[in-house]
């Protein structure tokens, strides 16, 4: 048996998301955290706010293990929620609030879902599947709960009510080690893989972008992204809290507030992603824009382009990055040293190399694929949850293979290149073409499709299906759209349809997608903006 020493005992108890926030809050007490539409939070608030939480949920017997999903917008309760859940030892399942059907169902039900904790207006994504969903045994609504509920499938719960408790609960060991999340990462050969996620990863990726930012008590962050995705929480939320720092949270992030909540709050620090940049940078230039108080702003995928403009325009630093839920931060540059196009240099917390199909360490120019290691203990997934051969699959020859292309200058900074998977993304969001094919092939009229990235003057990618109908089939491209939206995100829905007389293949008969990829949109290409059709959100 290992006896471990008392330095090693405080270490894995101390690196725990629940135990940093009672660290803060002997520290600052009832000093104001984060601020949501006028209102100040306390670190006390969100420690007494969250032990509601424990205590209510703990009293419907969710414990250590248990799964909970969380379905909300950007709202304070979320992070009473999320606490709350590390302080009983139970894992969050925090889910886009745009999904729906199939792939909300298989969600919820693959990571056995014990509990879901959803907003009202998301309810309708949830009611037309709640049979199908045997694991879960309890539904808790925010905000009102509509008469109609309690007859529904499974009990339906106030959340007010759950939280109308003393705050008493009977606490537990949780270590370093334990899962705090299921995150869900992009599917692109299958459907998307839910990793499970340790509470020291949160706790290292709160560190890492303290030391980027330089963050100390005198900053304040403006985290605009959404909670249910993992930015939001451990490179926003944590560090925040990590570094005595204080947040604002907004319900989402809105081009034309942007600038004036940043100002009106005085705010230092924003994480953003690609397409934000062009957003931001397309409004019309002002005589004031390079007067406000942020410093420096943290992400991944700014237009090489861009990225000098739109620092020299805004008075600020970008600090460029490349990650993934998975693993962290591996690449990163720094305030004093960065690359237009480039995502840094690797961080000393990890091994990397770049390979080529046969496994082989690729030259410097060279395209190859993106290999990682960690250095350090409990900072990376702990696998993908109830998918054992995915895991086997991601770290064969003991190297985590990201499934993105990158390539390394002669000075060692490094480029991503393309995904080697058929993933895309479009505004923030990361999006299976699996799934997507998957929807567009249940339509009667389809006989095979296939979604591929097309450029976007935003940056990132619109969503763009090649598709052949069934032999006397017809379907036109606002029935298809429409068939879209009722099955899938809306932001998964694409832009662009072409249909065609048969999709390139192989010889093997697998599609050739890179074919698609560089004709791209085509003049007999359907195009959902230009024909002014509407998404229902």
């Amino acid at each position: 048996m290992i006896n471990l020493s008392d330095n090693a005992q405080d270490i894995i108890h101390d690196r725990v998301i629940h135990q940093v926030l009672k660290q803060k809050v002997d520290e600052y007490g009832n000093r104001d955290f984060f601020f949501f539409k006028d209102q100040a939070y306390s670190y006390e608030d969100l420690d007494q706010e969250s032990d509601k939480i424990a205590s209510g949920l703990q009293a419907m017997g969710i414990g250590k293990g248990d799964k909970v999903a969380i379905m909300m917008g950007n709202r304070p309760e979320f992070l009473f929620v999320w606490f709350g859940l590390s302080k009983l030892g139970a894992i969050e399942v925090p889910i886009n609030t745009a999904h729906r059907g199939s792939l909300l169902t298989y969600m919820v039900e693959s990571t056995d879902c014990r509990l879901i904790i959803i907003e009202s207006q998301f309810f309708d994504r949830l009611e037309p599947i709640l049979k199908s969903l045997p694991c879960v045994e309890n539904v808790v609504v925010l905000d009102e709960v509509s008469k109609k509920w309690p007859s529904m499938a499974k009990p339906i719960r106030n959340y007010h009510l759950i939280i109308d408790n003393n705050g008493q609960y009977e606490k537990t060991e949780i270590i370093w080690s334990d899962p705090f999340a299921i995150m869900f990462t992009s599917g692109t050969t299958g459907p998307s893989k839910g990793a499970l996620m340790p509470h020291n990863y949160a706790i290292f990726m709160g560190e890492v972008i303290c030391h980027a930012g330089q963050y100390t008590e005198g900053d304040k962050l403006y985290n605009a992204l959404p909670l249910f995705h993992g930015n939001a929480q451990v490179l926003s939320t944590m560090p925040a809290l990590m570094c005595g720092a204080q947040m604002v949270l907004a319900e989402k992030f809105s081009a034309s507030q942007f600038w004036k909540d940043i100002k009106d709050y005085g705010c230092t620090e924003f994480n953003y992603v690609g397409s934000i940049l062009p957003i931001l940078y397309k409004a019309d230039p002002k005589p004031d824009d390079g007067q406000n108080p942020i410093r420096i702003m943290i992400g991944g995928g700014a237009p090489p382009d861009l990225f000098e403009a739109f620092e020299q325009r805004f008075c600020l630093r970008l600090v460029e990055c490349y990650g993934m839920s998975e693993m962290g931060l591996p690449f990163m540059s720094s305030q004093s040293e960065s690359r237009p196009g480039s995502c840094g240099k690797p961080r000393p917390d990890y091994e990397v190399k770049l390979i080529d199909d046969n496994g082989l360490e690729v030259g410097t120019g060279e395209m190859g694929e993106l290999l990682i290691r960690p250095l350090k203990p409990y900072s990376i997934l702990l696998e993908y949850y109830k998918m054992p051969d995915k895991t086997v699959e991601a770290w064969r020859d003991l190297w985590f293979h990201t499934g993105d292309y990158m390539r390394q200058d002669e000075d060692g900074f490094f480029y991503f290149v393309d995904r080697k998977k058929d993933a895309l993304r479009r505004r923030g969001e990361n999006i299976s073409s699996y799934e997507v094919e998957a929807v567009i092939n249940s339509h009667p009229a389809v006989l095979q499709s296939a979604a591929v990235p097309a450029h976007s003057d935003l940056g990132e990618d619109d969503v763009m299906v090649c598709l052949t109908l069934k032999p006397g089939k017809k379907v036109t491209p606002e029935e298809l759209i429409a068939h879209c939206n009722k099955k899938m995100a809306y932001f998964m829905v694409p832009r662009y349809l072409r249909f065609m007389d048969s999709l390139p293949k192989t010889p093997t008969e697998r599609v050739q997608k890179y074919k698609l990829r560089e004709v791209g949109v085509t003049s007999d290409t359907w195009d959902r903006e230009k024909a002014g059709y509407q998404l229902q959100r």
